[in-house]
């Protein structure tokens, strides 16, 4: 490996690593002003209705999601109706990680291990924005940034790794 590539190689990770940190702050506000939807088919059922405050579409897969067929049949269709009416779209590969940003029960919390109701499904989680106000975080700009740049260089789904804690 050359100088030039390592420090190319070194460039990339420093940027994703600055779009995690994006994604979390869009996330923790999101969530602190209720303008968040996670679940599938709850995504589903907001991008039928009101597609048009979406501004971020998150799919979150871990490895054994990569077999579950369902799910990617899902995915693929999401995908082409957030390509189709112009919502950002990023693939998340730690779900546990996103889990933890949106301070939702994992499988190894004590609520999950009283036989607490199944954990809610992070697959799909949307970022709206009912308010013109918002487009101006700086956060979220990045996101967007990086989305249109990724879809310039013909990467319609990006692929982030949160940053652990």
């Amino acid at each position: 490996m050359t100088l030039e590539e390592f420090s190319a190689g070194e460039q990339k990770t420093e940027r994703m690593d600055k779009v995690g940190d994006a994604l979390e702050e869009v996330l923790s506000k999101a969530l602190s002003q209720r303008t968040i939807t996670v679940g599938v088919y709850e995504a589903a059922k907001l991008l039928n209705v009101d597609p048009d405050n979406v501004v971020l579409c998150l799919l979150a897969a871990d490895e054994d999601d990569d077999r579950d067929v369902a799910l990617q049949i899902h995915f693929t269709l999401i995908q082409a109706f957030c390509c189709e009416n112009d919502i950002n779209i990023l693939r998340v590969s730690n779900p546990g990680r996103l889990a933890e940003l949106l301070l939702l029960e994992t499988d190894g919390s004590p609520a999950a291990s009283e036989g607490a109701a199944q954990p809610p499904d992070l697959h799909c989680v949307l970022v709206t924005n009912p308010h013109s106000s918002q487009w101006k975080d700086p956060a979220l700009s990045q996101l967007i940034c990086f989305c249109r740049e990724s879809r310039y260089m013909d990467q319609w789904v990006p692929v982030i790794n949160l940053p652990e804690r």
